[in-house]
């Protein structure tokens, strides 16, 4: 296993600003943000842009990599977490014409996994939302196939604000699903995030039994649960008002169990610390700060 981080929160930086730091506190490895260089996406944790994917060649291709190996830096993925199944069909092309730039900068870089949503339409039914993901991610997995790269979903509901509600913009979140999609298509895996597991009362050991051999990419993010925002807005809020992301360590993940589980199936990739908690933002100092607190809860755990 490598021990890495997320870039996203690290907007006001290059990616070799991001390496050289990375390098200096332990880290082994980095998951490299890649929405549009253009901009657009304005929602928290997402927009950063530390590769221009749009304009890679083999040539730039070879100078990021080259740079970052030089670091000690190894690549775990280029993420861009968007939804592809948007209601709005406009909007669901731009996403899918991105995601293709993504992948095909992928290969070009020798990136074996870009890490992504499925999407949700939250007016839909996860049946409806499925029968449209039928219609919409052949190409783009058969693509990401031909380019020697494994598309990676994350199992994340999306339904934290009320403009997801109700049905939240992602359905990869439940064992059901994730049968669907590994019994459809050939060369996608997993990106598998604890974290999500907590508030949807999900058994996380069972659940990597199940899955581990499918997992590509591994999210280290914490969450607690705000016991006071659960007696006020209850369980049928679905998260909304009482999850409450953390940085590993500060919140309900049993992460001893969470690797013997991992280890038990075999997974042996990147730990890509995922960083959503508010307590350490508003600088980069405060947001190192909290890198660095994940780190140290993690490090026993990753060799």
């Amino acid at each position: 296993m490598k021990l890495g981080l997320l870039t996203v929160p690290f907007a006001g930086a290059s990616l070799m600003e991001v390496a050289t730091w990375a390098a200096s506190a332990g880290f082994e490895a980095l998951e490299i943000a890649c929405w549009p260089s253009a901009g657009g996406e304005t929602r928290r944790y997402a927009g950063t842009s530390h590769v221009a994917v749009e304009t890679m060649t083999a040539m730039r291709a070879d100078e990021i990599m080259g740079g970052l190996s030089a670091k000690g830096i190894a690549v775990s993925g280029l993420g861009f977490y968007p939804n592809p199944l948007h209601a709005d069909a406009a909007h669901r092309d731009t996403v899918l014409g991105h995601l293709t730039k993504v992948i095909t900068a992928a290969a070009l870089m020798k990136v074996k996994v870009v890490n992504t949503f499925l999407g949700g339409d939250r007016s839909l039914t996860v049946d409806q939302n499925w029968a449209r993901a039928l219609q919409i991610f052949p190409a783009i997995v058969a693509h990401a196939r031909d380019h020697g790269v494994t598309l990676a979903f994350e199992n994340c509901p999306m339904i934290f604000s009320q403009d997801e509600w109700p049905g939240g913009n992602n359905i990869a979140y439940a064992p059901k699903i994730w049968r669907r999609i590994f019994e459809t298509w050939d060369g996608v895996g997993m990106n598998y995030d604890p974290s999500h597991l907590v508030w949807q009362m999900i058994d996380q050991t069972r659940f990597i039994g199940e899955f581990g051999g499918k997992m590509v990419h591994v999210h280290a993010k914490d969450l607690m649960i705000d016991r006071d925002g659960l007696y006020e807005n209850g369980i049928l809020s679905l998260g909304m008002g009482w999850q409450v992301p953390r940085m590993p360590g500060l919140g309900e993940v049993d992460w001893a169990q969470t690797f013997a589980a991992l280890y038990r199936a075999g997974y042996d990739g990147p730990v890509i610390i995922e960083h959503e908690d508010r307590n350490f933002e508003g600088t980069e100092d405060k947001i190192k700060r909290g890198f660095l607190l994940a780190r140290d809860v993690l490090r026993p755990f990753v060799k």
